[in-house]
């Protein structure tokens, strides 16, 4: 409920698309030390949301992410490491069965307790992928140069966990 996994992609060359995803869920298991700590997580590609009905029907066809085949995307974490005064995730990232190991620049928001007894961590994090990558790979070149839509997508996700005890 208080999370966020959205993206944003330049449209005409002009302006950027901003959507979200609305169902994901994901497991965040902390170790004694940062660097042993994991994270899975995965997200219902049906459930994109750009603002525009008619945009999201042609963004779950074929041409985009075909939702019908690929239903689900997930992301694993393969390691957690410190790259200058940057917290970086790196990890497996699935789209269209397609598997790339992308680095997510991570930042610890904070712990602490909630109103209801419980305990919460808050992460926010980032990452720059290419779509082509990922077999999202639709070409729509425009008449005077460039494309519709931008290969280049800004990926942000802000994430609060709730500690859930063994």
């Amino acid at each position: 409920m208080h999370s966020d996994v959205s993206f944003s992609v330049r449209h005409m060359m002009v302006s950027k698309v901003r959507g979200r995803f609305g169902t994901f869920a994901g497991e965040i298991v902390t170790g004694e030390n940062l660097y042993d700590s994991a994270v899975r997580a995965t997200i219902e590609a049906e459930s994109i949301s750009t603002g525009n009905d008619q945009r999201d029907g042609h963004i779950r066809s074929a041409d985009f992410f075909d939702v019908e085949n690929h239903p689900q995307w997930s992301f694993t974490s393969t390691a957690v490491r410190v790259d200058g005064d940057e917290i970086v995730l790196d990890g497996d990232l699935t789209i269209k069965g397609v598997t790339r190991t992308v680095p997510l620049s991570l930042e610890l928001n904070g712990f602490g307790p909630d109103a209801y007894g419980g305990y919460r961590a808050g992460f926010s994090a980032s990452t720059s992928i290419d779509r082509n990558d990922f077999g999202v790979d639709i070409k729509m070149p425009l008449d005077g140069g460039g494309v519709v839509v931008s290969d280049k997508v800004e990926i942000v996700l802000e994430i609060e966990a709730v500690l859930r005890k063994g």
